[in-house]
């Protein structure tokens, strides 16, 4: 069985740890030939569901790295179109590597806490929902408690736990994917990032 990672978006460290974390992953599992693909899921139409796309955004604008972008505030991956995506993944990318991004709901200790393991996730299993597992990775972000009404529960979760865990997200990825090519000369090309987000209809969740 597959350890996760508990990390506290409270703890300002915690981004550090995670990073870490996430460098000793690739380290082990990424080979130079694999595209490196971040799959961030959500809605931006539901306060709780949008951690995906607010991290998807953020990884877009940034720097740091060689790797791909999918699902964002502009071209969010969800419900609707995420086999879609999937399979747009492995036509234009040989043999990804993917990290899958999103919002999940959890025990009232762990909101507020975000997850890193290895495998895949199964998005929209909090909300009763049977959608495809995805993923070699996954990173969670509990936005609020499980229970009867999921549903109401990820439209009334307030933004600053969303952002507070985004934040925490990122900027561990940013330290993560910095220890990890830094470290790493040839999976450093010289060129921009190469980043891509799916254009499609946003739509519903």
């Amino acid at each position: 069985m597959n350890t996760i990672h508990y990390y506290n978006a409270e703890d300002y460290a915690s981004s550090v740890q995670f990073g870490q974390a996430l460098c000793t992953m690739l380290k082990e599992q990424l080979t130079q030939n694999q595209p490196l693909i971040f799959l961030c899921i959500g809605s931006d139409r539901a306060t709780g569901d949008s951690l995906g796309p607010i991290i998807g955004y953020k990884l877009e604008q940034s720097s740091f790295g060689n790797y791909f972008v999918y699902g964002t505030l502009e071209a969010p991956v969800h419900a609707k179109n995420l086999a879609t995506v999937v399979q747009t993944i492995h036509r234009r990318h040989k043999n990804p590597y993917i990290i899958a991004i999103d919002a999940s709901l959890g025990k009232q200790a762990h909101v507020g806490y975000y997850t890193l393991g290895i495998g895949s996730l199964k998005p929209g299993a909090g909300v009763g929902k049977d959608l495809i597992a995805v993923g070699d990775v996954f990173i969670t972000g509990i936005v609020n408690l499980a229970g009867l009404l999921d549903r109401m529960l990820l439209q009334t979760t307030r933004l600053h736990t969303v952002m507070s865990l985004a934040d925490r997200i990122y900027l561990g990825i940013r330290y993560g994917l910095g220890l990890f090519f830094g470290h790493n000369t040839s999976f450093r090309t010289g060129q921009k990032d190469q980043l891509y987000s799916v254009r499609e209809s946003a739509g519903s969740f």
